[in-house]
């Protein structure tokens, strides 16, 4: 019976782990979206309140992180969930440099929003469409445990990739052909950046959830 009782209890809290994890995926889902359309619609204090959301996330981080140490050092868990507890623990890390990029984009909005627009925003749009659909796959593969999902995340980031050297392209000729875009061209040029960030952290997520399924480590073995 009290061996009955550690189980249940144990499954509880592993189950904790994941709700936070999914909590802190979808804000940070939610940053995304606020960062790209404080950046399409110009609009400054949505990119305020984006930034001092942020706070929100490094909060949930130190709660999972504590979550986790706290079950490492009580339950010392073996095999298939201390793999899973190791990558929760650098999942959230990821998770929170992805708040910290969406931030960034913000401020480059706060800049971009005082200056004339250099040319309508598409393909950002569709990065950041791209990438935080990359998140939430990555999340699902974890919390279900599906490497076949995560290996289609980690394919998805060169889609991500080519839209990111696209809007270089283009950027540079409009710099090259008028010296007075250069400032605004550098500022899209660094939200593309942080989009693409956002996506390699999604892969990260995916790769770890490979290694927690199969034990197999790609890190740096996908083109």
């Amino acid at each position: 019976m009290e061996r009955e009782h550690f189980s249940k209890q144990y499954d509880t809290e592993l189950n904790e782990i994941r709700e936070r994890l999914l909590e802190m995926g979808g804000k940070v889902e939610v940053m995304i979206d606020n960062a790209m359309k404080s950046l399409v619609e110009r609009d400054t204090e949505l990119a305020d309140r984006t930034i001092a959301f942020d706070h929100e996330i490094n909060t949930l981080e130190m709660v999972i992180d504590e979550k986790c140490l706290e079950v490492l050092a009580r339950r010392q868990p073996a095999a298939r969930d201390l793999r899973f507890i190791t990558l929760a623990l650098k999942i959230v890390t990821d998770l929170e440099r992805i708040g910290d990029q969406c931030a960034n984009i913000c401020k480059r909005a706060r800049e971009l929003n005082q200056e004339p627009s250099l040319k309508p925003y598409i393909d950002l749009p569709r990065m950041a469409q791209a990438a935080s659909i990359m998140v939430t796959k990555a999340l699902d593969a974890f919390v279900r445990g599906d490497d076949n999902l995560a290996i289609k995340v980690c394919e998805d980031d060169q889609c991500v990739d080519e839209l990111n050297e696209q809007i270089q392209r283009e950027l540079l000729t409009f710099m090259m052909g008028d010296p007075t875009t250069i400032s605004r061209a550098m500022k899209i040029i660094h939200v593309s950046k942080c989009l693409e960030r956002i996506a390699d952290h999604a892969t990260n997520i995916a790769e770890m959830v490979i290694f927690m399924v199969k034990g197999k480590d790609i890190r740096h073995t996908i083109a």
